[in-house]
Parts: structure tokens; C-alpha cells; sequence
């Protein structure tokens, strides 16, 4: 009897498309069907912003990684069906955003992501 491996998360496309700025490469992460939710200052836990389907996260993705500012993958962390990663990024103005992840996958692409971030705030 023999048997198949499962796809698993590829955290090195994670690593290529986040700080490669490249939102295709990101986008190959997502199943069809995927669902990602954020919450930050503008979006609060009882109403978070929410994006169904690769369509609305291809835009998303696209906006974040055409702008003028550095982006690192600080942490990945995988475990069976579920992957958590944190992510800090840059302006060129000094202003440093901190976002973290936590998803589901199905067969190695993310179908749920809850995204929790935060940024700089004049003060």
C-alpha cells in the first residue's frame, strides 16, 4: 500500500511574493474560494472587512504590494491544516506597519485567513 503525500503551505512563495512585492505570486497561495477577513483600527472585530474569493483578495494584494514601502516575513509557523505569520513593512516616510495571520488550508492553499493589523499613528 502506498501512499500520497499532501501538499503542504509553500512558505518560501510566501517569503517570494511578500517581500518580492509581488501579488501574484501571493495570490497562488489562495484556493478559489478562500476567505480573508481584517481587522485593524478601521475594520473593528464586529465588523471586519471581509474578502470573498480570489477576485477581491487579488485587489487587495495588488494595492498593499504596489506601494512605495518594504515588506519582511518575520515569522511562518505551520501546523497540519493551519499556518500563523507575521509580517512587518515599512514607508519610506518611517511609518511601520505589523500584520499577523492566522489560516486554514485545504491541500497546501489558504481557504480562511483572519489578518490582524496595526500601524503608526501620528502622534
Amino acid at each position: 500500500m502506498g501512499t500520497t503525500a499532501r501538499p503542504g503551505f509553500d512558505t518560501e512563495t510566501l517569503r517570494q511574493g511578500i517581500e518580492g512585492h509581488t501579488a501574484s505570486t501571493l495570490l497562488q497561495l489562495y484556493s478559489d474560494d478562500a476567505e480573508l477577513r481584517i481587522v485593524d483600527h478601521n475594520t473593528q472585530p464586529s465588523h471586519p472587512k471581509v474578502l470573498h474569493g480570489r477576485d477581491e483578495i487579488r485587489e487587495m494584494l495588488e494595492d498593499v504590494y504596489g506601494r512605495e514601502m518594504s515588506h519582511k516575513l518575520e515569522q511562518c509557523v505551520i501546523q497540519e491544516d493551519r499556518a500563523a505569520f507575521s509580517e512587518s513593512c515599512q514607508y519610506p516616510d518611517g511609518v511601520r506597519v505589523l500584520a499577523e495571520s492566522m489560516v486554514s488550508l485545504r491541500d497546501g492553499k489558504i481557504v480562511d485567513q483572519t489578518m490582524i493589523q496595526a500601524w503608526d499613528e501620528e502622534t
